[in-house]
C-alpha cells in the first residue's frame, strides 16, 4: 500500500473535500481522486459518500481513518528513531475561552517559543459552542475550554482541572462580610459580567432561570482583567469570576469573595482535540507544553 494514498485519504477526510485536500497537498483534484480510488480498490470498500458535491466518510471510512492515523504515527515514530533530531516546524490553531487568554496565552507563547521556535500559533477567542464548531470543521487543532465538564467520545481530553469561581466585590461593598447570602438577594444587585452565553455566565443564567430569577448586568465584557479593575474602583457592583482571575486582588484585599449559599459554578478547564485528528509533531509539542503548565 502506497503511504501517499493514506496521507491523501487523511487530508480528504479531515477537510471533507477533495478540492481542499488537493490545495493543501499541492496535487490536482484528479490526483486526489485517483489516490482515493486506488485505496478503495486495495481495501475493497467505499470510503466516502459523494452526494451533491459533499464528501462524508462511510462507516468503513471512519474505521479506516483510525487505522490510517495509527499507521501515520508509526511512520513518524520510525523516522524519528532513525534520523537525526530536527527542529519541529509548523502552525497550530487554538480556540480558547476569552477569559483564559490573558492567563494562558502569554505563558504558552513563552514556553513554546523557547523550546520550539519553529512552531507558530494562532489563538482564537470564542465561546464553547463556537469552539467545538471550529474543531468539528477542522478549522482549529485544539480547544481550551472553561465551562462545565465536557465528555464526548468524539473528543480526546489532553488535560483538565477543576476551577473554582466565586461572586466577588470591592471590599467596601455593603454585602461584604455578610454570611449566607441568598441568590435571590444577590440577583437584585448591580452586576458586571462576561457576555451572555459565555461559560460561567451561562451557568449562572441557567441556575437563576431554574429559580425563575435573572440578572440584568450594567456592563458586559469578556476581559476578566478589566472586570477586576472595574470592581476594584467601584463598590456598588459585583461579578461572578473564576478564582484564577481574582486571586491577586483577593490576596491584596482589593476584592472579597461573597458568601453565597447553594451555588457552585462547577467550572473545568479542558484541552481537547478531535479523535479523528492526525497528531502532527507540532501538536505533540503543544500537548507537551500544556501538560507542563501549572
Amino acid at each position: 500500500m502506497d503511504t501517499k494514498y493514506l496521507n491523501t485519504f487523511i487530508y480528504t477526510a479531515e477537510l471533507n473535500s477533495f478540492t481542499k485536500a488537493a490545495e493543501k497537498l499541492g496535487y490536482s483534484q484528479s490526483t486526489v481522486s485517483f489516490h482515493i480510488k486506488q485505496l478503495e480498490s486495495e481495501l475493497g470498500a467505499s470510503l466516502f459518500e459523494r452526494i451533491n458535491h459533499t464528501v462524508t466518510l462511510t462507516e468503513k471510512g471512519v474505521e479506516v481513518l483510525r487505522y490510517a492515523h495509527q499507521m501515520n504515527q508509526l511512520l513518524l515514530d520510525m523516522k524519528e528513531a532513525t534520523q537525526p533530531k530536527q527542529e519541529i516546524h509548523g502552525h497550530i490553531r487554538l480556540a480558547m475561552a476569552d477569559s483564559l487568554c490573558s492567563v494562558i496565552a502569554g505563558r504558552l507563547f513563552e514556553d513554546l517559543h523557547q523550546k520550539y521556535p519553529g512552531i507558530t500559533i494562532k489563538v482564537t477567542a470564542a465561546g464553547t459552542r463556537e469552539m467545538f464548531r471550529l474543531l468539528d470543521q477542522n478549522e482549529v487543532d485544539f480547544v481550551y475550554t472553561l465551562d462545565s465538564h465536557i465528555y464526548h467520545t468524539d473528543y480526546v481530553i489532553v488535560k483538565e482541572s477543576k476551577e473554582g469561581a466565586h461572586f466577588v466585590a470591592n471590599t467596601g461593598h455593603p454585602l461584604c462580610g455578610r454570611s449566607d447570602l441568598s441568590i435571590t438577594e444577590l440577583s437584585k444587585q448591580s452586576f458586571i459580567l462576561t457576555e451572555k452565553g459565555m461559560s460561567y455566565r451561562r451557568i449562572l443564567d441557567e441556575y437563576l432561570a431554574s429559580l425563575s430569577l435573572e440578572v440584568k448586568p450594567v456592563f458586559e465584557v469578556g476581559n476578566t482583567e478589566l472586570i477586576c479593575r472595574m470592581l476594584e474602583h467601584n463598590d456598588s457592583v459585583i461579578s461572578l469570576l473564576p478564582d484564577y482571575a481574582t486571586r491577586d486582588a483577593i490576596q491584596s484585599r482589593k476584592l472579597s469573595y461573597l458568601d453565597v449559599k447553594d451555588f457552585e459554578a462547577g467550572l473545568w478547564t479542558q484541552l481537547l482535540y478531535h479523535r479523528d485528528k492526525w497528531i502532527s509533531p507540532q501538536m505533540e509539542a503543544v500537548i507537551e507544553i500544556f501538560k507542563n503548565l501549572d
